[in-house]
């Protein structure tokens, strides 16, 4: 559905026409643009935008499918651009994402976004609190998305640093670090930098073509204003922050998962050798009970007055012997 629509004049919004033509034209006429917004369309609804914008179709289906990767296209009449904002949610320690599509033409702006995350409603609130951004056209639309994603992905890797640090604790805690839901928590949480990479990682390269940079933008981005293009380096700065800020994430991540397996391995070794020590204790006075054992009339000692006392005391000598030895070699 239409979320939002309003004409922009010299940087001040105004009501347009009902009519999407009709608005557009007006725009056109004034200098201005036509600023658009729904969230999650139909088909039907949006063949009519597609209709009066004369939108391309493959980027028509990519918007109205979503699940798309972060990618800038250009066509005849529009420029198409997809970002994924993402969302942290501290009650389950979660990452999700969703995505916002921008068209931006001559005279227009069309925003499409799928998910519940990341309303576009307070981005057109602070541009249109700076008049001066908005008399740039639709290409400070495209900066203001741009840029408050991205910023919220700063936050975003902060907070994900901030639980990395508590289950790096958690690892390396004496207490802690067997416990059978931490490899579960060290998974999970790998998952989570992954979705994040997904959003972050493929932006960085629309993020350079609109900054200038690369054979693609040495030549401009078409739809695109020029000047804009110190903005957009500033939002590229942010974005290399942030996907540093994501590989340092995965690496620590790999890491403290390998200390993790590492540590239960000692611990597993430290078992067996504890049980095989006590094994060996176990089996000393067995053997000799077992020996005595056998009832047969010929052995040595066997009907001698102290020879019962003396093979307990050899078992208990012998048990203190193994006892001291393996506490040396700390195996118990």
């Amino acid at each position: 559905m239409i979320v939002d629509c309003a004409i922009y004049r010299d940087g001040h919004r105004s009501e347009g026409p009902e009519d999407l033509s009709d608005a557009l034209a007006v725009a056109r006429a004034a200098h201005g643009f036509v600023w658009i917004g729904l969230h999650e369309p139909s088909e039907k609804e949006f063949d009519r935008v597609t209709e009066e914008f004369g939108l391309h179709p493959l980027a028509v289906e990519d918007a109205l499918n979503a699940h798309q990767r972060p990618k800038l296209e250009v066509y005849d009449d529009s420029l198409f651009m997809v970002l994924k904002p993402v969302v942290y949610e501290p009650e389950s320690d979660a990452v999700s994402s969703g995505e916002v599509m921008i068209f931006v033409g001559d005279g227009f702006v069309v925003t499409v976004r799928h998910g519940e995350g990341s309303p576009l409603a307070a981005v057109r609130r602070r541009l249109e609190k700076e008049p001066e951004l908005l008399e740039k056209g639709p290409t400070s639309v495209l900066y203001a998305i741009s840029d408050a994603t991205v910023d919220h992905y700063l936050e975003v890797a902060t907070e994900l640093q901030t639980d990395l640090e508590e289950l790096e604790a958690e690892v390396f805690s004496p207490e802690r670090g067997g416990s059978r839901n931490t490899a579960s928590r060290i998974y999970t949480f790998k998952r989570q930098v992954l979705e994040f990479r997904r959003a972050t990682g493929p932006l960085a390269l629309p993020m350079t073509r609109l900054a200038g940079g690369g054979p693609a933008g040495a030549a401009g981005v078409p739809f695109v204003d020029d000047r804009a293009r110190p903005f957009f380096r500033d939002v590229q700065d942010h974005l290399t922050r942030v996907n540093e800020s994501v590989e340092g994430l995965d690496r620590l991540v790999s890491d403290i998962l390998s200390a993790h397996l590492a540590q239960t391995g000692v611990r597993q070794n430290d078992d067996m050798r504890k049980i095989s020590a006590w094994a060996a204790m176990a089996a000393v006075p067995t053997m000799i009970a077992g020996v005595y054992g056998m009832n047969f009339d010929h052995m040595p000692e066997l009907h001698w007055l102290w020879s019962y006392p003396v093979v307990i005391l050899v078992m208990a000598v012998l048990e203190v012997l193994l006892y001291g030895l393996f506490k040396r070699r700390g195996w118990l």
